[in-house]
């Protein structure tokens, strides 16, 4: 018998079956391209999900340390309290001064004050228009302060007045125990190394006792007379002749003490 052949693909059917075969390839393809960028979204994920665990967990030891700094310490608050007092201390030193190194903020009763305006040097006497004087022109070297048992200068005790020292003057006639206790009186109450302070005996004096500043001065009848003191107290050391902490010493005159 003769064998029949197996009829052959026509043209048609070829092109449909490559294009099948295309189809498959296709979409084979595609579903593992697919698959493979699903898996690398989830691994992009998963190490984007560890990079931000372990920044967290860098950062916060950071917020731990750094999250007291936001308090306010103790000693900070006692720092800026420590600095107010100082403050408020200096310009209570500084009021202080203005009106003298006793501290005194009022003057005693009867003491006069009038204003001194001229602090010229000269090298001549002056004229002054008080007795004593107490402000005006005056020579360039001041007189230093202490007990004086003989009259002296009137140019250079005013230099010095200029520079905040008070001058006690009294009557060369004033009885012995008045002028001890005057001297007892200036020496307890002389202010640092420069004293600020000076006694010395004055002829022609309106009163007994005369104590003079730049600018004011007290008449008292005896050395008891307790505004002598709050004179003193109120002026010696004072900022009233304009050169307060100027020096008293290292000029003329040999006080006794």
């Amino acid at each position: 018998m003769r064998q029949s052949k197996a009829p052959e693909d026509s043209p048609n059917r070829l092109r449909a079956r490559l294009i099948e075969s295309e189809r498959a390839i296709r979409s084979t393809f595609l579903d593992r391209r697919l698959s493979m960028e699903s898996g690398s979204e989830k691994r992009t994920v998963g190490k984007q999900a560890r990079n931000s665990r372990r920044t967290n967990a860098r950062a916060e030891p950071q917020r731990r340390v750094a999250a007291p700094d936001r308090r306010i310490r103790p000693w900070v608050v006692a720092a800026v309290v420590g600095i107010v007092v100082v403050a408020l201390a200096a310009a209570a030193i500084a009021v202080a001064a203005t009106f003298g190194a006793g501290g005194s903020s009022s003057l005693p009763s009867g003491a006069q004050t009038f204003a001194e305006a001229d602090h010229a040097h000269v090298s001549t006497s002056v004229s002054y228009d008080r007795v004593p004087p107490a402000g005006g022109a005056h020579s360039a070297v001041q007189l230093n302060c202490g007990i004086y048992a003989q009259a002296v200068p009137n140019e250079n005790a005013v230099h010095s007045l200029e520079h905040g020292a008070v001058w006690i003057t009294y009557q060369p006639a004033l009885a012995a125990d008045q002028v001890a206790a005057l001297q007892q009186l200036v020496t307890s109450n002389y202010v640092g190394t420069e004293k600020y302070l000076i006694l010395s005996p004055y002829a022609g004096l309106p009163s007994p006792i005369v104590a003079s500043a730049w600018g004011a001065q007290l008449s008292v009848a005896g050395a008891s007379d307790s505004r002598l003191a709050d004179f003193i107290r109120h002026f010696a050391g004072g900022g009233q002749g304009g050169e307060q902490g100027a020096a008293c010493t290292g000029g003329v005159g040999s006080p006794l003490g």
